[in-house]
Order: structure tokens, then C-alpha cells, then sequence
């Protein structure tokens, strides 16, 4: 069945996960629309550290399905970095188990290994080539892939989902979520980061600082980002300077050629939390099909694909 003749798709929402959807919708035949309030340079997701790893986001078992689908497909856009903004990069990640991780991700991980004391001497940690995507490339990169499928990017202000107007609207509007569908139990979790010029760093790291928060360092191309912080129900965009400081000293206590390095830029970003992501189909008060696809957390980037096609299988029978 050809299902261009069934009508359109909405997506209401610009960011990754909303990309994604609209991406993989386009690529199987609908005509698919993005409405997003903000250009997707300006989204939650341009913000974003991204590196390739499920964190803050519930249910953890299909979070980690979701993720090594997505894996899959980033590491195919990582054979074009210069293209899509995406690398595989060495790494370690701090105060990990290598039994754990290898408990659902065996085979997966490329490089996957327990860290030896002289690379890692505070703790347990693994070593492993994870995605790290630049996030100012891809995010402008998915857009032109959507548009080369067809699809239309829109930027329009939704106060109402009802707006949309198209037989099947989905709800990717990650923190806007909590107004638009009534759900209280959306809320954010504020991540602050630093971004100073990367002083020779290669690898990314992942660990806790001297202070017992969170430390860590993403490099891409000429620049280094430093974060962060993780604070429940905080709806400050602004960048706090004593959290800025704060994140360089851990970094520094981790990497210390990080110190004196050049500041570039700060960023805030508020992760989209929900007790579970929300991916299931509703109806709209006027009968309508809408499938709310919400509340990634700080796991938006790595779950991206496996969710976008888990919420294609939800739309397709409604268009059809």
C-alpha cells in the first residue's frame, strides 16, 4: 500500500529524538512535517555533551535496546564524521564494572575492557570506542536528511497539540510535554557545561571529581566540553559562573593541561525527565491519532534511533 495517500504526519518537536522520528517516518513513505518551536541549533539537543551512553532515563532495559539499536546506525555515520558530526572515539568511563556493562552490551562495544590502574587509578572503570557526536553538525545534518526524504521543517509555536493539523500528530516535545499533554510528571534536570579550546586531549573521559560530583571531557574538533551537573527540578537557563568554576576544577583534577585553558562558551540545557519514557498511541479529544514519544532524560541522543523506529511502528498502522 502506498501509504503517501494516507495523508500527513505532524511531529511536533525539533530535537533529536523528533528528527529522528520524522527521519525514519519520511524514509518509510509518509509525508512528515516537523513543527518545532526553536531551530534545531537552538534546541535542548544542540546542548548536549553526546556521548554514546544510556544515563538518566527510565525504563533502563528498553533504554539499553533502544541504544544499541541506535549504536548500530551511528556507527555506520561514523564511517562519514566530516558529513554527520559523528566519531568514534577511546575512552573511559569511571566507577563502572566491566562484568555490568558486559551484561548487556557483550560484543558490542568496540575495544570494551576493564581500565588498568596506570589509565585509571580511582576505582574501578572500563575502556571502550564509544559515538561522540558533535552535535552542531549533526543536528543540521539530520534536518537536510529529512528534507532529502521529503519531509518540510516548520518553526511554529504549539500551545495546543490539537493545532496540528494532520491525521496523525506525534508528541516529541520533550519538557513542553508536561503543558501539552498534562503530564505533571515531566520535569527537568538542569546540565550546565563549559566549553574551553581543547589543549591536546583526544579521548573522552568519565568519572567523579574531588568534590564527589560528575566530571567530564568530550573533545571535538578545537574545543573541549567540560561538564556537569545534574540538578533536579531546576528551570534556570542561565549559566551559574560558580557552577562553570566548579566544573573546570573537577575537570582539571582529572586532566590538569585542562587548566588556564581558553573559555569559550557555557551552555545550559534542561534534560526532558520523566519515572519512564512515554512512547505509546492516544487519541486527540477530536479522535485523532497522536503518539507521545517523550521523557529521554539525558539519553536522547543515544536512544534516538531505536526509539524513533519503536514510534514508526506506532504511527504506520494510524496512517495507513
Amino acid at each position: 500500500m502506498d501509504t503517501r495517500l494516507s495523508g500527513d504526519v505532524i511531529v511536533v518537536g525539533g530535537g533529536v529524538i523528533g528528527l529522528a522520528t520524522a527521519v525514519v517516518l519520511a524514509e518509510r513513505g509518509l509525508r512528515v512535517r516537523i513543527w518545532t518551536r526553536d531551530p534545531v541549533e537552538r534546541t535542548t539537543s544542540a546542548v548536549a555533551g553526546a556521548l554514546w551512553w544510556p544515563y538518566h532515563i527510565e525504563p533502563m532495559a528498553r533504554a539499553r535496546a533502544w541504544a544499541l539499536r541506535s549504536l548500530e546506525i551511528y556507527e555506520q555515520l561514523a564511517e562519514r564524521p566530516g558529513e554527520t558530526g559523528v566519531r568514534l572515539v577511546d575512552g573511559i568511563l569511571g566507577e563502572t564494572d566491566l562484568e555490568e556493562v558486559e551484561g548487556w552490551a557483550a560484543g558490542r562495544l568496540a575495544g570494551l575492557r576493564r581500565t588498568t590502574a596506570r589509565e585509571y587509578g580511582v576505582g574501578p572503570g572500563v575502556r571502550a570506542r564509544l559515538p561522540l557526536i558533535d552535535m552542531s553538525a549533526y543536528l543540521p545534518w539530520l534536518r537536510r536528511r529529512l528534507l532529502r526524504a521529503g519531509g518540510t521543517v516548520e518553526e511554529r509555536t504549539v500551545t495546543d497539540l490539537a493545532q496540528a493539523e494532520a491525521p496523525v500528530v506525534v508528541n516529541c516535545t520533550g519538557l513542553d510535554a508536561g503543558r501539552l499533554a498534562a503530564d505533571p510528571s515531566v520535569r527537568p534536570v538542569r546540565g550546565q557545561l563549559v566549553v574551553v579550546e581543547n589543549p591536546g586531549i583526544d579521548t573522552w573521559l568519565v568519572s567523579t571529581g574531588p568534590d564527589g560530583e560528575t566530571a567530564y571531557l568530550f573533545p571535538h574538533a578545537g574545543r573541549l566540553v567540560l561538564g556537569g551537573t545534574a540538578q533536579d527540578d531546576v528551570w534556570s537557563l542561565e549559566p551559574d559562573p560558580k557552577v562553570a568554576e566548579a566544573i573546570v576544577r573537577r575537570c582539571a583534577a582529572l586532566r590538569p593541561e585542562v587548566a588556564g585553558a581558553r573559555v569559550l562558551e557555557h551552555r545550559v540545557g534542561l534534560r526532558p525527565v520523566r519515572g519512564t519514557v512515554r512512547l505509546e498511541r492516544a487519541e486527540l479529544p477530536d479522535g485523532r491519532t497522536v503518539v507521545h514519544h517523550y521523557g529521554h532524560g539525558g539519553a536522547g541522543v543515544t536512544v534516538a534511533w531505536g526509539c524513533a523506529e519503536e514510534a514508526a511502528g506506532l504511527v504506520l498502522p494510524a496512517a495507513s
